[in-house]
């Protein structure tokens, strides 16, 4: 008896909650059209796309300290601390602009592919890649000049990436349920592997050290391992997210679930991905990044009206309020 209470309790400490709830939201205001966030711990600074601008935000003070403007319909942040540079992906004009860290100011716009999503910096080869979703494919742009290296094919709707810091960038194909694999170097994807049961897969989030990839798709949570590009864990998470995290501080993996209005918690107990928590959010709350420093996660949201007409026999979406785009701060 005293044995299986020991285990008992044990078992209950692993699954505890982590302790994350909503600390505070922080105002952008304006209209509600964005889609991925970007978190530069280091110099604490929290890049937000809007639309046709990204708003660069001081999360320690919780405002707005700058604006990047004149934009054509912002995808993805990507933040180079070596080289001082910023790049954003224009997903209306096939664009990457370049941005000074410092300053805020462009410094550039270099071609991409058709519709660029998200956006990458690899910084053993000093290169960053924007991959294009409606394109399949991903260009390669020399990340200290700006110069256009290569456009290469690498599966028909591309979502997220991550970059490993050795020469190598993942990235989810949505319409095959994989992920493939990039040499930095040589500009072509060399592996590729199916992460079913993990459906139309959108964020990816990355464990450098355990060498661990983390995809996520509408109820599920693919657990990719690295070395031998296997699906090794396949832990449940909520309903349409578009964004995964990873804290290498807590060994937590995260999961914005937007239609569920819930952030899912992963962590590895006893050798195994489990989903230790569940966070109530806000509906809309679908992209995140996540704040190494401080482990707060950021979510983008606004409030949701009601929803459109229906159109075609289909629902129509959820509409958003005028002026209630914010920032979520989740932590402990």
């Amino acid at each position: 008896m005293k044995k299986f209470l020991t285990i008992a309790l044990l078992a209950a400490t692993a699954f505890a909650a982590e302790g994350y709830k909503i600390l505070t939201k922080i105002k952008i205001g304006g209209e509600g059209r964005w889609d991925y966030v970007a978190m530069d711990s280091a110099n604490r600074r929290l890049y937000v796309s809007h639309a046709s601008s990204v708003e660069v935000v001081d999360p320690d003070a919780g405002k707005i300290v700058g604006t990047i403007s004149g934009l054509h319909g912002v995808h993805g942040i990507a933040i180079a601390q070596d080289l001082g540079k910023g790049f954003i992906t224009n997903g209306q004009s096939g664009s990457v602009t370049i941005f000074d860290l410092k300053t805020l100011a462009k410094e550039g716009e270099p071609t991409a592919g058709k519709n660029p999503d998200a956006v990458c910096y690899e910084p053993k080869t000093k290169r960053v890649f924007a991959i294009n979703h409606t394109g399949g494919d991903a260009t390669s742009i020399d990340a200290k000049t700006g110069e256009v290296l290569k456009t290469f094919p690498v599966g028909a709707s591309a979502e997220f990436c991550q970059a490993d810091g050795a020469g190598k960038v993942y990235v989810n194909i949505e319409s095959s349920n994989e992920v493939v694999e990039i040499d930095a170097a040589k500009n072509e994807v060399t592996r590729r592997t199916s992460i079913l049961p993990c459906e139309g897969p959108s964020g990816l989030a990355i464990d450098v050290k355990g060498k661990k990839l983390f995809s996520v798709c509408d109820g599920v949570m693919a657990v990719t391992d690295i070395p031998t590009f296997k699906v090794v864990a396949t832990p449940k998470i909520g309903q349409g997210p578009d964004a995964a995290g990873f804290d290498p501080g807590t060994g937590l993996a995260f999961s914005s679930n937007g239609a569920d209005g819930t952030l899912s918690i992963i962590k590895e107990v006893n050798g195994k991905y489990e989903t230790v928590d569940t966070v109530t959010t806000e509906r809309t709350a679908r992209t995140m990044a996540v704040d190494t420093k401080t482990h707060n996660v950021f979510l983008l949201a606004a409030e949701a009206g009601p929803p459109a007409a229906a159109k075609d026999g289909k629902k129509g979406r959820p509409t958003v309020l005028p002026d209630s785009f914010h920032v979520l701060v989740v932590g402990k």
